[in-house]
């Protein structure tokens, strides 16, 4: 009786399965435990977005300086967000110019790219909940949370779509080390104050 090796099994379940704890992890930040007992606020909202910020822009600058490697199809356009952050810091009564994390995961190869974006992409999931959640607290600015609205599942199964194809086996542990590191830099940044 043989066993299947890690390596061969499909993509996009080991990224689930193997960065799982480190998702979980992100959630913890002072934010989402205000989101989650009900008593978030919007300086809580502009200091978690002004956070986000800080790890947003510098990915989508690299993401951008990278673009070529990706080509129309994965529309990378459509899936920039720093802009909206910058859009609702102001309406939260945020007044400074957010920080910027001073270090990002490598993002030179194509592995590390794409698991960065797996990251980053799946965000835009959770999002849509928070986005619910800060409107029954009255908390309205929230457009990096709404982002693509009812375009939020489309894009995230294209891009799944994509990924898989993209991405050949053995690139597959280095995707998923990418994922985890970007997890990893997320759950430390967002903890800071």
């Amino acid at each position: 009786m043989s066993s299947t090796p890690p390596e061969s099994l499909a993509l996009l379940p080991r990224l689930r399965a193997e960065t799982r704890p480190y998702h979980d992890a992100v959630e913890e930040n002072p934010f989402n435990r205000a989101l989650a007992a009900g008593t978030v606020t919007a300086a809580d909202t502009a200091r978690f977005l002004a956070r986000m910020y800080g790890v947003v822009q510098p990915y989508e600058q690299q993401l951008r300086a990278h673009a070529a490697l990706f080509g129309p199809a994965w529309q990378l356009d459509r899936r920039y967000r720093a802009h909206l952050i910058l859009d609702d810091l102001p309406r939260l009564g945020y007044d400074g110019t957010p920080p910027l994390c001073p270090a990002l995961p490598p993002l030179a190869t194509w592995p590390q790219l794409l698991g960065a974006i797996y990251v980053l992409e799946g965000s835009t999931l959770g999002g849509q909940v928070i986005a619910r959640q800060l409107i029954k607290s009255d908390i309205s600015a929230n457009k990096y949370f709404t982002g693509r609205a009812d375009q939020t599942g489309p894009l995230w199964k294209v891009f799944c779509a994509q990924l898989t194809e993209a991405a050949p086996a053995s690139d597959h542990a280095a995707i998923i080390s990418s994922a985890v590191q970007t997890f990893q830099t997320l759950a430390t940044w967002l903890s800071q104050p």
